[in-house]
């Protein structure tokens, strides 16, 4: 008897928890989905096209030399391989854009510097902002008391707070501390609020006698911008590990190395370039140089963080973008042929001139001749004729980085899907479009070139690359013509 009456009130437990199981599957069932496999709200996928970007729409081509080698490199064998949807950005990034990303640094760096200046210091700033010190650029970190008068200081801040932002990572303390973005900084010396924060600006400059005629100039050395990622080639072929272990951080110098136009060339007058190409406004809309591999990977990630700061302050409900990049090497053939296949030049070829004798593109015509095509250097950005993929200079003015690590036998061995060799072990990274040094040969699509990735040239730039998520929708139906 007893072993019949623990079996029902076995069966008894299961009934009744199968009947709660059924009774909350129910209950869920009341959002309007009437019990069927509708999917989640909201997971349709809204894609935007970025600013300055033209989409480059994916497909197969022919990628390698489609002319005689008159190098003799015979790196680039012809191979059909295809590559995905992806956005690049129209121009070359200008000296205007990664001023913008400089400023960026510059600005979170001096506003860090304040914040940890104010420690201790009381505040003394009205409701209304006036009466600035340097108390006014404290980190925002969280008050419990004003919990009911804060919509910054939650439940969730206090939790943050007390498990992550108030102690921080071993290399840095302050690592999570939000910094006081609406503090606006006083770049007026007249204006400086007190001794402290004149210390602050003070110390963003060059000493005194490191500078001449008056001017004193910002120590670009400081301007570091600092970043993580994840290694996802190193976690895929790993056989354990935490995810932690493969997370990365880098913190890159990134001012551009203007003395590039004096280093670059021996027995030669570039100082003009060297003092005004970076900064002046003359050259704004010309492409940046003097970039490091890793300075333009910065810049991506930068930018990548700016958009999705934006979107996460102003648009709530919209999912963050996917991050900017640097092209491999297969999508920047793919895109600087313009929908042409086995095309020598981003607008055909083979000629480097039009029916009115006229250039195609910024480059060094003939030996010691480089003013024949009306530019001695760099020129705008937007600059001659975009091609099929309404893509300027894809062909001389500046050559480019890729994300690709160099191989002269790589073509044999690589995917035919999506190919590209990241190899951080090899310093030598892809670059590619030829230069307004470089002769005519360099600016044919298929010619590859090389640089280590931690030199930076008068003649390399770069611009990226962002992926297109989704395909569009292919249809079977036969369309009826009226």
């Amino acid at each position: 008897m007893k072993n019949k009456e623990n079996i029902t009130q076995i069966y008894m437990k299961k009934f009744i928890a199968f009947t709660a199981i059924l009774t909350l599957l129910i209950s869920c069932g009341k959002s309007g989905d009437k019990g069927e496999l509708v999917g989640i709200k909201g997971a349709k996928w809204h894609p935007e096209k970025p600013f300055g970007m033209s989409l480059v729409s994916g497909g197969s081509f022919i990628m390698g030399k489609s002319d005689q080698d008159l190098a003799g490199v015979e790196d680039a064998p012809t191979k059909t391989v295809t590559v995905p949807s992806f956005y690049m950005d129209e121009t070359e990034i200008t000296n205007s854009e990664y001023r913008q990303f400089v400023e960026w640094v510059k600005d979170s760096t001096i506003k860090v510097r304040l914040a940890i200046m104010a420690e201790g210091s009381p505040n003394s700033a009205d409701a209304k902002g006036k009466n600035i010190t340097i108390s006014s650029f404290a980190y925002n970190d969280f008050d419990e008391k004003n919990v009911k008068n804060s919509k910054s200081n939650t439940v969730y801040e206090k939790y943050m707070w007390d498990n992550y932002y108030s102690i921080g990572t071993k290399e840095d303390p302050n690592a999570y501390r939000k910094l006081n973005r609406k503090a606006k900084l006083i770049k007026d010396t007249k204006k400086y609020p007190d001794e402290a924060y004149t210390e602050v600006m003070d110390s963003m400059y060059l000493p005194l006698e490191a500078s001449y005629n008056g001017l004193r100039s910002i120590d670009v050395d400081k301007l570091k911008f600092r970043y993580t990622w994840l290694d996802i080639q190193a976690m895929a072929k790993s056989k354990g590990g935490k995810r932690q272990d493969f997370i990365r951080t880098e913190q890159i110098k990134v001012y551009p190395d203007t003395a590039v136009w004096i280093k670059d060339f021996n027995y030669s007058y570039n100082e003009p370039m060297h003092n005004d190409y970076f900064w002046h406004k003359a050259y704004g809309d010309y492409p940046v140089v003097g970039v490091k591999q890793s300075q333009a990977v910065a810049f991506c990630e930068w930018r990548t963080l700016y958009k999705n700061s934006y979107v996460k302050s102003k648009k709530k409900g919209r999912d963050l973008v996917n991050r900017f990049r640097l092209p491999s090497e297969a999508e920047w053939e793919y895109a600087a042929r313009g929908g042409l296949q086995s095309a020598t030049y981003p607008w055909g070829g083979p000629y480097t001139k039009n029916d009115r004798g006229c250039f195609l593109a910024n480059f060094k015509p003939s030996r010691g001749d480089y003013a024949a095509d009306n530019a001695l250097y760099t020129v705008e950005a937007k600059s001659y004729d975009p091609n099929g993929y309404n893509l300027y200079n894809m062909a001389g003015n500046v050559s480019e980085w890729t994300s690709t690590a160099y191989d002269s036998g790589s073509y044999e061995y690589v995917s035919t899907m999506s190919p590209n060799i990241q190899d951080s072990k090899n310093k030598r990274k892809v670059v590619r479009g030829g230069s307004w040094k470089d002769v005519a040969y360099m600016l044919q699509v298929s010619t590859r070139d090389y640089e280590y990735a931690d030199s930076a040239r008068s003649y390399i730039g770069f611009r990226t690359v962002q992926d297109y998520m989704g395909t569009k929708k292919i249809s079977t139906k036969k369309t009826v013509k009226k």
